[in-house]
């Protein structure tokens, strides 16, 4: 029987090893309310701390055997956390903050690596043999610093050997930004021009192409395959959009772990 409070989830469409498993949340169902109807995972979005609980509940439940999940304080930065590390470290409890982190790596199966993400783009990784598995948090300003190459070198594999697959994201047609955003990516990869289309709306302004720049990049580490890609949290209303919704808003979280 279906239970109206589960979360309706995402499966990647990505060709990983059996031992390799993932999902995307929507907010298509669950408990939660006002404007984060739907299932919200995030505290920090000014959503009722008991109803976020509950959906943190709910979502454990979604992943085998109700392992730990590696929360992350994400921070548009580059750091990128053990999942064993968040867990399990000296100083985890249930009452420390997470650790201020924009992507998180597992090769064991005691923990489950996550990301949120509202318009962001969450990147999953793992390797061929199905040994070692991440997730990156990747908007544009973690993408133009390194974030995903990060990533790879945290995997410690070699990156012909990696898959990584392109997570619900804001695309090109709903993501305007200023020129400043493209210039800081020209300046480091001169092919990213590719990703920029003049904005329709506002002179000097630009449609940002998140999933192009990600393939650019992931292109130029050496991940030898890439999919996913094909969505837009801002036009499809199962996804929680910062940008559609005037930044009042749950997350989406991207789970991996280990089977």
């Amino acid at each position: 029987m279906h239970d109206s409070q589960r979360p309706t989830l995402i499966l990647p469409d990505w060709p990983a090893p059996s031992p390799v498993q993932a999902f995307v949340t929507t907010r298509e169902s669950g408990p939660s309310q006002g404007p984060f109807a739907g299932f919200n995972p995030a505290l920090h979005v000014g959503d009722d701390p008991i109803m976020v609980a509950r959906v943190r509940e709910l979502l454990a439940a979604e992943v085998d055997d109700g392992r730990p999940l590696a929360w992350l304080d994400q921070v548009h930065g580059t750091q990128v956390m053990d999942a064993f590390e968040v867990c399990h470290g000296e100083e985890h409890s249930e009452t420390v903050v997470a650790p201020r982190a924009d992507a998180c790596v597992s090769t064991g199966t005691g923990q489950a690596c996550v990301v949120m993400t509202a318009d962001c783009l969450p990147v999953l990784f793992c390797d061929r043999q199905g040994t070692r598995i991440g997730v990156a948090h990747a908007g544009w300003r973690g993408l133009v610093e390194g974030v995903l190459e990060a990533t790879v070198a945290r995997l410690g594999e070699d990156p012909g050997e990696l898959m990584a697959w392109l997570g619900p994201a804001i695309s090109n047609a709903q993501f305007e930004v200023g020129p400043e955003v493209r210039d800081a990516f020209l300046s480091d990869q001169p092919a990213a021009e590719d990703a920029f289309e003049a904005s329709p709306y506002r002179l000097g302004h630009y449609m940002c192409d998140l999933y192009k720049l990600a393939r650019l990049r992931l292109e130029r580490a050496g991940v030898g395959h890439v999919s996913g890609g094909h969505f837009c949290t801002a036009s499809e209303p199962r996804f929680y959009s910062h940008r559609r919704d005037d930044g009042v808003t749950g997350r989406l979280a991207t789970v991996i772990w280990l089977r």
